[in-house]
């Protein structure tokens, strides 16, 4: 008797052909829920960035590969339409703790739309001061409400150069205050319900603060401060900020320079170093990759 065939195929062979079927679906879901798995813990969980230069030398140093706990903070469905610079709605997770004084932080460079650059830049700083504190520098030294903070014993310090007390220098914050990088403050860093004084003077100082909460700035012609084009002199803080520093003190943009960190620019604390490749090392072939990678850093738990 002849065989019967099916779209070329024997009677014999159809339950080969649905076993084969069968394992190539459930790879396919497998591989998929895996890819979402992953994708998950990258956006809620964990997620690894690349220190791209020296403002946390010695902590951290340009070519250092770091884990960041997104979820310790308050984990957030994406911000931007991926692979754009397009700012999107986006939900918040309870936060397990706030970023205490010490803790490295991974955070978006705040500033307005105008200031930003084109490309997303997140920066990596210590947390220095919290919502409601006070910071103050005195010849280098960092106080946070009248007590002087620890300084990490691998920052970088250059004690040989100091500028004086009462040295306005270039680009500082808030602009127009006669503070330096050595010499700074003292500065209230802004929490949620703070009333804020707006005047012509005090301006430069909680300017940032207002539009990055959603509102225009202006001074009218009679030197008064509008807010969404109506005049007023009392502002109330919608949200809680962070003053940062880098370890590398006389080599850091941080708040001294462009001021405050709003909480919800704020992205995770860095875990440990997980690979380390020193930038500058020169070789050729897997000889020197090899020879480029500092092997003594990985795995280093970062304080």
């Amino acid at each position: 008797m002849e065989d019967v065939f099916i779209h070329g195929r024997s009677h014999d062979d159809a339950p080969q052909a649905v076993s084969k079927g069968r394992y190539l679906l459930d790879y396919a879901e497998t591989l998929g829920a895996t890819i979402l798995v992953a994708l998950v813990l990258k956006v809620l969980v964990i997620e690894a960035y690349r220190i791209p230069t020296g403002s946390m030398e010695n902590t951290l140093l340009a070519g250092d590969f770091v884990l960041v706990n997104k979820f310790i903070y308050g984990a957030t469905t994406p911000r931007y339409v991926p692979f754009t610079n397009i700012r999107i709605p986006f939900f918040s997770l309870p936060a397990i703790t706030r970023p205490s004084s010490g803790d490295i932080i991974v955070f978006e460079l705040p500033g307005s739309s105008d200031d930003r650059p084109h490309e997303i830049v997140n920066y990596v700083k210590r947390c220095i001061a919290r919502a409601g504190d006070t910071v103050t520098i005195v010849n280098k030294h960092v106080y946070r409400n009248g007590t002087m903070v620890s300084r990490p014993a691998s920052a970088r310090v250059d004690e040989s150069h100091l500028y004086p007390k009462g040295f306005a220098a270039e680009g500082i914050f808030p602009r127009g205050a006669q503070f330096n990088g050595d010499n700074y403050g003292p500065l209230v860093v802004p929490k949620k319900g703070d009333e804020l004084t707006l005047t012509v003077r005090t301006i430069n100082m909680w300017r940032g603060v207002i539009e990055h909460e959603g509102h225009t700035v202006s001074i009218d012609a009679n030197q008064n401060i509008r807010i969404d084009d109506v005049p007023r002199g009392i502002y109330y803080v919608q949200r809680d900020y962070y003053f940062v520093m880098g370890d590398n003190r006389d080599n850091s943009s941080d708040s001294r320079f462009w001021g405050f960190v709003p909480d919800d620019l704020i992205i995770g604390k860095v875990m440990l170093v997980y690979w380390s490749a020193d930038p500058s090392a020169h070789g050729e072939g897997i000889l020197g990759k090899l020879n480029s990678v500092r092997w003594s850093r990985l795995g280093a738990v970062l304080h």
